[in-house]
C-alpha cells in the first residue's frame, strides 16, 4: 500500500496546535441528545469528532442537522477551524437512520460470490452516509467465521479465508472512491483486527486460544487484504491473544500492523474497548493506566470517550508519560483523513437533499439484487418450488418483523417507521391475482400464539411458507431476549429451533400440505428436522430492507444462485465443523472413526432451479515455478430448460507439506449466467503466492511437489518445482 503523503497544510496545522488540540484530534464524543452539550465539548474541550451510534437523531435530516451543527462549532468557533470526522455505524447499509436502504447482512452477501456486487452496495451506503454528514464506518468486517455459535457470526463473510479477502477487498474499493471527497465515498474502517472470530466457548470478546499457525494461515490474510485495497482505518478485536488484550498490545497494533504489513491509516478503539483493559481482563488497575497503554500501544482515534478521555490523555502527556510526539502521530493521521475527505474544504451537507438520497429508489433496487442474489436454496424435494398460482399460507415468528431481516446495527421501531417490506409484504406483492395468501403467524420466536390456527390455514392451503430463525441482536445477543434471560434462544449454547418454531412447522408439515420453510436468521442453524421432513428449504439470511427479493426467488422470477459460505452443523456437539479441516492420523485396527466433515449442508452448497453440468477441468501450464501461477478452465452448460446463475468455485490441495495444510482450501471464484441450453468455458487464475506453507513467524513458502485442483467433482492437478525459480 502506497504510503500517503503528509500535505504542507497538516503539518502547518501541527505546528500550531496545542499539546490539548492535539489531544482534541484523537478523542470523539459518543452521541448525546442534547445537541448543545454537544458543541459545547467540542468548542471547550476541541473534541475532533462524533460517533453516531445508537444516535437518538435517527432520522435523515435531523442526522444531517446535528451533523452540520457540530461542525459549525468545530470550523467557525475554534481557534484554527479544524473540521470534524464524523462516523457511524453502518454494517449493512446506513441503518441506525430510519429511512436508509438496509442491506443484507455480510453473511447474505458473501453466499452471493459476487464482490463486484457487494463493491456496489458498499458505494451506495457511502452515498446515504455522506448525505447526512457522516464520512467513515466501522466496516467491512474482516474476521473468519470459526465457531458457529458466536453472536457476530452474521457479520462475516463466512469460514474460507480466500472468501473474506475478496469481500473486505470489494468493500473498501466500494467505500473508497479514489476522490475521497466525493459525494459517494467515505473511509472505510475494517475490523476486527486480527482476530475476533475465535474466541473460546464461541462467547463474544472471550480470548482467542488459537496457534500462530492458525492465525497467520486463516484470520491475517482477509486483514492484509483490506490493507492492500488502502482501508482507510483499522479496528483492533476486544480479545486477548496470547494472553495480551489487542487494545493494549504494541506487539500487534505496532509491530505487527504497522512494521509488518505497512498500515498507515489511523487505528480506531472498538467503542470502549481500550476500558476492558481493566474493567475486563484485568492487566491495568484504573482508566487512566488503560488509556496509556492503549494509546502507547497504537491506539489513533477513541471514538466514544468524550470529555474524560480528553483530560485523561492530556494529563498524561503534559506529565510525560506519553510523549508529545506520540500524541502528534496520531494528531497527524485523524488530520490526514480529514483533508483525504475534502473536510477542510467544505464539510457541510445539504439538510433537505438528506431524506431524498437515503432509500432512493436505485439503492433499493441495490438492495433487493444483493438480496435475490444471496438465496441460497438447500432443498427442493419434487420440486415443490418456484411457486405458481396457488393458495399460499404464510406463517412463521420471522415473517412480518422487518427487524428480524435486518438484525443488528439498525433502527426499526414503530416511529418513525423503517423502510421496506417483510416477507409476508414481499410474498403479497409478488403473488399473482390467481393467488391468495393468508397469514397467521401461529408463533414468535420463542412463544407459541396460534398453532392450531395455522394448522388449520395450512389444511386449507396448496403450499405453506413458514418463516423460522432468530430476532436481531448485536455482540452476545444484546438487544434480544437473551439480555433479561441467558438461558433464552438465542444463545450460543444452542443452535437448535426453540420448541415453539419445532411444534409450529411440524404441526404445518403433519397436515400433509407442501411445506418451505424460509429460515431468516443471523447464524446458521442446526436443524436435522426440517432438513429430513420439509421439501423446500430456503436459506434467507439476514436480507435488509427488501423482503420483496425472498418472494422474487420464492416464486421463480430470480434464480436461486447464493451459495452457503459456512458449513451448516447437524448440532452444537458437531463443533467445530469447517470446510478445510486440518487432516489428521486415523486410527487403524480401532473403531470406526466417524467423517471429520459432515455437516447438516455443506460449505458451498446451494440449489438453483435449472441444472448445470461441469466438464473438461484443465490447469495450464501443468508445472510452475513458486512465483508462478496457472489458469483454470472449465466448461459450465447449463442443461436444464430455464436460464440460470451458477458461481464456480476452485479449491486446491497440497499432496505434500512440510506443515499440515487443509484437505482443501478455496482459491479462485467465477460467477456465470448461462441461458437453457448454453454452456461457456470459466477461466479463473490462480496466483501461487496462494498455496505457500505458512511458518509461525508469518513467512510463507511455496514449496515443490504436486497439487490437486477441484471444481465440483472433477478434479486435476499441477505441480511446483523449484528450479523454476
Amino acid at each position: 500500500m502506497a504510503t500517503p503523503r503528509t500535505s504542507e497544510r497538516v503539518e502547518s496545522l501541527l505546528a500550531e496546535m496545542t499539546l490539548a488540540e492535539k489531544v482534541g484530534q484523537m478523542v470523539g464524543t459518543p452521541p448525546v441528545v442534547d445537541v448543545d452539550e454537544l458543541t459545547d465539548d467540542i468548542a471547550e474541550h476541541h473534541l475532533g469528532s462524533v460517533h453516531f451510534g445508537g444516535t437518538p437523531h435517527d432520522t435523515p435530516a435531523e442526522m444531517a442537522r446535528v451533523a452540520n451543527a457540530a461542525q459549525r462549532t468545530a470550523v467557525e468557533e475554534s481557534r484554527l477551524g479544524v473540521p470534524l470526522f464524523v462516523r457511524a455505524m453502518a454494517e449493512h447499509g446506513h441503518t441506525a437512520i430510519a429511512g436508509a436502504t438496509g442491506f443484507p447482512q455480510q453473511l447474505g452477501l458473501a453466499a452471493t460470490r459476487n464482490p463486484d456486487l457487494a463493491s456496489e452496495v458498499a458505494e451506495t451506503a457511502a452515498t446515504e452516509m455522506r448525505a447526512t454528514g457522516v464520512q467513515s464506518t466501522s466496516s467491512p468486517i474482516g474476521d473468519v467465521a470459526r465457531d458457529q455459535r458466536w453472536g457476530r457470526i452474521t457479520e462475516t463473510y463466512g469460514e474460507s479465508p480466500y472468501l473474506s479477502a475478496r469481500f473486505v477487498e470489494a468493500m473498501v474499493e466500494g467505500y473508497q472512491d479514489p476522490d475521497l471527497a466525493a459525494d459517494d465515498s467515505v473511509l472505510a474502517v475494517t475490523k476486527h483486527f486480527p482476530m475476533y472470530s475465535e474466541g473460546v466457548r464461541g462467547e463474544d470478546a472471550a480470548p482467542n486460544d488459537v496457534s500462530r499457525y492458525s492465525f497467520r494461515r486463516v484470520h491475517l490474510p482477509s486483514y492484509t487484504a483490506g490493507i492492500d485495497a488502502g482501508t482507510g482505518g483499522i479496528m483492533p478485536c476486544y480479545n486477548a491473544i496470547d494472553g495480551e488484550p489487542v487494545h493494549g498490545s504494541e506487539r500487534i497494533l505496532t509491530d505487527l500492523l504497522r512494521e509488518e504489513l505497512g498500515f498507515d491509516g489511523f487505528v480506531l478503539a472498538d467503542y470502549t474497548g481500550a476500558e476492558d483493559l481493566h474493567r475486563g481482563h484485568g492487566v491495568t488497575d484504573s482508566l487512566e493506566e488503560s488509556l496509556y497503554r492503549a494509546v502507547d500501544a497504537g491506539i489513533d482515534l477513541l471514538p466514544s470517550g468524550g470529555v474524560e478521555y480528553a483530560e485523561i490523555i492530556l494529563d498524561l502527556a503534559e506529565n510525560g508519560a506519553l510523549s508529545e510526539e506520540r500524541i502528534e502521530a496520531s494528531a497527524r493521521r485523524v488530520l490526514r483523513a480529514k483533508e483525504r475527505l475534502g473536510l477542510f474544504e467544505d464539510p457541510y451537507v445539504d439538510v433537505d437533499a438528506a431524506p431524498e438520497t437515503l432509500g432512493h429508489e436505485d439503492h433499493r433496487e441495490t438492495a433487493r439484487e444483493a438480496a435475490r442474489q444471496s438465496m441460497t436454496l438447500l432443498k427442493n424435494e419434487d420440486e415443490v418450488l418456484p411457486l405458481d398460482d396457488a393458495d399460499l399460507l404464510v406463517t412463521g415468528p420471522t415473517a412480518d418483523d422487518i427487524s428480524y431481516q435486518h438484525g443488528g446495527w439498525g433502527v426499526t421501531g414503530d416511529d418513525p417507521a423503517p423502510l421496506g417490506d417483510t416477507l409476508l409484504e414481499g410474498i403479497r406483492s409478488v403473488a399473482s391475482d390467481g393467488a391468495s395468501v393468508t397469514y397467521e403467524q401461529g408463533a414468535d420466536i420463542t412463544e407459541r400464539i396460534d398453532v392450531d390456527a395455522a394448522r388449520t390455514a395450512a389444511e386449507g392451503a396448496d403450499v405453506a411458507v413458514v418463516a423460522l430463525g432468530e430476532p436481531d441482536y448485536i455482540h452476545e445477543f444484546a438487544g434480544s431476549t437473551y439480555e433479561t434471560d441467558p438461558e433464552e434462544f438465542p444463545t450460543r449454547t444452542q443452535l437448535t429451533l426453540p420448541d415453539a418454531q419445532k411444534e409450529l412447522v411440524q404441526a404445518v408439515h403433519d397436515t400433509g400440505t407442501p411445506t418451505v420453510v424460509v429460515f431468516v436468521t443471523g447464524r446458521v442453524l442446526a436443524t436435522p428436522w426440517v432438513a429430513d421432513n420439509v421439501p423446500g428449504i430456503l436459506m434467507a439470511y439476514q436480507p435488509g430492507s427488501e423482503g420483496g427479493a425472498v418472494a422474487d426467488v420464492l416464486f421463480g422470477d430470480a434464480d436461486p444462485s447464493g451459495r452457503l459460505p459456512i458449513s451448516v452443523p447437524r448440532s452444537e456437539g458437531q463443533l467445530p465443523v469447517r470446510f478445510n479441516h486440518l487432516p489428521h492420523p486415523r486410527r487403524h485396527g480401532g473403531p470406526t472413526h466417524a467423517e471429520s466433515y459432515d455437516p447438516l449442508f455443506e460449505y458451498g452448497h446451494g440449489l438453483s432451479y435449472t441444472d448445470f453440468e461441469y466438464e473438461d477441468l484443465t490447469v495450464t501450464p501443468d508445472e510452475i515455478g513458486p512465483g508462478g501461477s496457472v489458469t483454470v478452465e472449465v466448461t459450465v452448460a447449463n442443461v436444464g430448460d430455464r436460464p440460470g446463475v451458477e458461481p464456480v468455485e476452485v479449491f486446491v490441495r497440497d499432496r505434500l507439506s512440510s506443515r499440515v495444510t487443509p484437505v482443501r482450501e478455496l482459491v479462485g471464484l467465477g460467477r456465470v449466467e448461462l441461458d437453457a441450453s448454453e454452456r461457456t468455458t470459466v477461466e479463473i487464475d490462480i496466483d501461487g503466492e496462494q498455496l505457500g506453507v505458512v511458518d509461525p513467524d508469518g513467512g510463507s513458502t511455496v514449496e515443490s511437489g504436486a497439487f490437486d485442483v477441484f471444481v465440483e467433482d472433477l478434479s486435476a492437478e499441477f505441480r511446483v518445482d523449484r528450479r523454476f525459480d
